[in-house]
């Protein structure tokens, strides 16, 4: 009995530690399983997260602020980030801004949209940019900014003012940057057409390029390059061109008279680039200065390479006949025209020789006069070009001086009123009398 009873108390104290190792296992199972099916019942009542708006297409012009909205509901525990997709840059996730770059942050409107904020936007932030959020299978949207960039001339790459000799070939060129890319035309300041070639002349021409074939002092100016794309302001550039010539002469009045005690005034027009150097002289070759004998004008003209120069001499005495010169000089050449200054009688009603001044328009009245008389036209025109490499000169034909000085002795006596009939005179005279005759006949006979 004893032995017996020792067999049942071991067994009881055996029994024991083996219920409680059971117990805490089932308490293990149980905990599990209601871990398990909370998160069943979370997974199945807690939806992902999902985007509301598309991010968009923007355009920004340069220099401007810009602001990409992305919005996401039912976030939850995950996280939002905004990447640059074209370079694979994160820029930023969350709150938190990733990248170096200081003109880009990132803010929330403490509900569901997180904005990206790029400052001063340049050309190269364009591009395709990408909101994610790290779900297991991430979920991503994208968008594109567009940043439009002015027209701007690039100096360095275009042509400056231009100096060229008459009848080379120009070509200008002007470079612009832009977004879009810029076009490019021309146009001449003053508005006048642009000669291309000897058959073409066009008021505006397009293309980086500006070619000119055989150019000439016509030419010459101010050339306008525009660069335009649409995104304002349009810009333009001057460029001058410059065409170099040799200088020449043109003379109105090759042969001017003028009595003794008057004033009389001789003109020359010049044509010359670079300006020239234009003075008058003696036919001794002798420079003249102002002086209250002499006075001289030089006043430029349209277009800017045209001259007119004036020499007026006072009170004119017998010494002052003959020839002077007008004389233009530049780098390109110089050239010299002479003009004669005869003696000539004073007009019937003008006052006597003491008047020392007669009005300059009178003066030219006679002058045409002269030359008609004489046979040379009043716009009679020179070109004697002296070159400096060759020294060739040509001189004007003055058509025979001591024959004009006899036809201006003639021409005296007629302003004397010693007036010959001439023969056409006489014919007229005498068919006026034979009419009368005639109607006198008829009259008597009736």
């Amino acid at each position: 009995m004893q032995l017996h009873a020792g067999r049942r108390e071991g067994m009881t104290v055996n029994f024991l530690p083996r219920m409680m190792a059971v117990f805490v296992f089932v308490c293990l199972l149980l905990q599990n399983g209601r871990s398990t099916f909370a998160a069943y019942t979370t997974a199945t009542t807690i939806p992902d997260p999902e985007f509301v708006d598309e991010i968009g297409n923007i355009t920004v012009p340069a220099g401007r602020n810009v602001k990409l909205a992305c919005s996401v509901k039912d976030l939850g525990s995950f996280k939002v980030a905004w990447m640059l997709f074209d370079k694979s840059a994160i820029l930023t996730v969350q709150n938190h801004v990733i990248t170096r770059n200081p003109r880009i942050s990132v803010s929330h409107d403490k509900h569901r949209t997180w904005f990206l904020h790029i400052n001063d936007v340049h050309e190269e932030d364009k591009g395709k940019y990408m909101c994610q959020i790290n779900t297991a299978a991430a979920k991503t949207q994208y968008g594109y900014l567009h940043v439009v960039v002015p027209p701007n001339i690039d100096d360095s790459q275009s042509s400056s003012d231009a100096i060229v000799r008459e009848g080379a070939n120009v070509s200008l060129i002007c470079k612009a940057t832009g977004s879009p890319t810029p076009s490019i035309r021309w146009k001449r300041d003053d508005g006048s057409k642009i000669s291309i070639n000897k058959t073409l002349s066009v008021t505006e021409w397009e293309g980086e390029t500006l070619e000119m074939a055989r150019i000439s002092r016509l030419d010459m100016g101010a050339y306008l390059c525009i660069a335009s794309n649409g995104i304002p302001p349009t810009v333009s550039k001057q460029i001058k061109v410059s065409v170099d010539f040799p200088p020449m002469l043109w003379i109105p009045h090759q042969l001017v008279g003028a009595p003794l005690g008057y004033s009389v005034s001789l003109e020359c027009y010049t044509e010359a680039h670079p300006t020239s150097l234009n003075y008058w002289a003696r036919e001794d070759g002798l420079m003249i200065h102002e002086s209250s004998k002499y006075k001289t004008t030089s006043l430029p003209d349209r277009p800017s390479y045209k001259t007119h120069m004036t020499l007026t001499i006072f009170d004119i005495q017998k010494e002052d006949y003959g020839s002077y010169k007008c004389i233009a000089k530049n780098p390109r050449g110089e050239t010299d025209g002479t003009i004669r200054l005869y003696m000539s009688a004073p007009p019937s009603t003008s006052p006597s020789p003491s008047t020392t001044e007669v009005p300059k328009k009178d003066w030219d009245i006679m002058a045409e006069m002269n030359n008609s008389v004489y046979g040379n036209p009043s716009s009679l025109t020179i070109q004697n070009e002296k070159s400096i490499k060759t020294g060739t000169k040509f001189q004007s034909n003055l058509n025979e001086i001591g024959k004009s000085e006899q036809k201006s002795s003639e021409l005296d006596r007629k302003r004397n009123f010693n007036w010959p009939p001439d023969k056409d005179s006489a014919t007229g005279v005498m068919t006026t009398v034979t009419l009368l005759l005639i109607a006198l006949a008829v009259t008597i006979i009736r």
